[in-house]
């Protein structure tokens, strides 16, 4: 008689709430991240060994820096299992196992400030010295030119608590507190994106780095925001997330909108006589097709990874609610789901094609105009005349 295989029980978790094995990898460690909350350290590091992905170490290696007794030593089992196949658990987000660096968990802290209009924030990370007070590493980074400035400096906590408040008054905004591997990533990835010509500015970023991590600077990461939305992430964003203020001070790629907008006009201006339904088809059209476009390609990297951090500020602002909206499209647009026909991704554009036509109007209402049509010629030459 053929004895049938018991189904391990922490598998049988994982199955019970929808996981699935065959997945892609990312799709894969994505799913397990949301699901880690319910199902528990254990039943996730076990599924995590399994998948040859470094993204799998990196979770991993984060998640041991925080685990204790049977989660942590299947936790590292699952990593030498992905040492043997050639996975390294050095990723982003990843602890590494140097000397010096245990605990580096413990004692960093890390703020945010918002994204404001020009796509700009401030990131600090901080390190509490042995003699008191705290090494602070304080970066500037512009989506557009990648790392705008950095510095390193000792402070004491009374310094440190003014700076900040002084910050928030004069900005009109609220730092948030968040993981530092977060905050260490952005600055990394914002020093690389740095042009040579610029980095003269920034000063030396590894070097001041290097005083207060001693781990290589990271290249990866599995955004925290997931796991920490756990039970509340959704699937689909709310249109209620275009009256936030992160979202209402975005403004996409200048030059990709501008090309939108300007199809708008020709609309508008066409010399063949359209009715409103067809107008309105072709500006629909127009609008559709903006959706699918400038979230593709690497527009769509760009705009993930700020939905992204938008999700995160919200969530440690106190907006679960937004967060879980934020993280929702920032899986869409990872997902390359068809946006053109989503009604938040087409409001969207919407807005910000009408934020640039109404600029445009008023800079042509305000200049003067050297052509006038017929029209409007022979109107001033009838007031020309009344006035005699």
């Amino acid at each position: 008689m053929a004895h049938r295989k018991s189904i391990d029980p922490e598998d049988a978790k994982l199955a019970a709430a929808g996981f699935d094995p065959s997945a892609p990898a990312p799709d894969a460690i994505a799913k397990l991240a949301e699901l880690r909350p319910s199902v528990g350290d254990l039943a996730v590091a076990r599924a995590l060994g399994n998948i040859a992905d470094p993204g799998a170490a990196a979770m991993l290696s984060a998640m041991e820096s925080t685990a204790g007794g049977a989660p942590r030593r299947e936790i590292r089992r699952a990593l030498f299992k992905l040492r043997q196949r050639g996975i390294a658990s050095s990723a982003a987000g990843s602890e590494p196992p140097q000397a010096g660096h245990a605990g580096a968990a413990q004692t960093l802290v890390a703020m945010f400030s918002p994204i404001d209009a020009e796509g700009a924030r401030i990131i600090w990370i901080m390190k509490p010295r042995m003699q008191g007070g705290v090494t602070r590493l304080w970066g500037l980074v512009s989506e557009s030119d990648g790392l705008a400035g950095a510095l390193a400096a000792g402070l004491s906590r009374k310094e440190l608590k003014g700076e900040r408040e002084e910050l928030e008054g004069r900005a009109g905004m609220r730092m948030v507190e968040g993981d530092w591997r977060l905050a260490d990533f952005i600055l990394c990835e914002a020093y690389r994106r740095t042009p040579e010509a610029r980095r003269a500015r920034v000063g030396n970023f590894l070097a001041l780095r290097a005083e207060l991590i001693a781990a290589p600077a990271p290249t990866e990461l599995i955004h925290p925001v997931y796991e920490e939305l756990g039970a509340s992430a959704v699937s689909e964003p709310a249109l209620e997330l275009l009256k936030e203020p992160e979202l209402l001070e975005w403004r996409l790629g200048a030059a990709q909108i501008a090309a939108y907008a300007e199809e708008l006009g020709r609309v508008n201006e066409s010399v063949i006589v359209l009715n409103e339904i067809q107008q309105r088809e072709r500006i629909n059209t127009i609008v559709e097709r903006a959706a699918g476009e400038l979230f593709a390609g690497e527009g769509a990297t760009r705009a993930r990874r700020r939905f992204e951090d938008i999700a995160y500020y919200m969530l440690h602002s106190g907006r679960p609610k937004c967060a879980g909206w934020a993280a929702a499209a920032a899986k869409q647009i990872e997902a390359q789901s068809d946006l053109k026909r989503s009604i938040f991704f087409q409001s969207m554009v919407r807005t910000q094609l009408g934020a640039v036509v109404a600029q445009e109007q008023e800079r042509e209402h305000n200049e003067p105009r050297l052509i006038m049509t017929p029209a409007e010629a022979m109107r001033a030459r009838e007031a020309a005349r009344q006035r005699r």
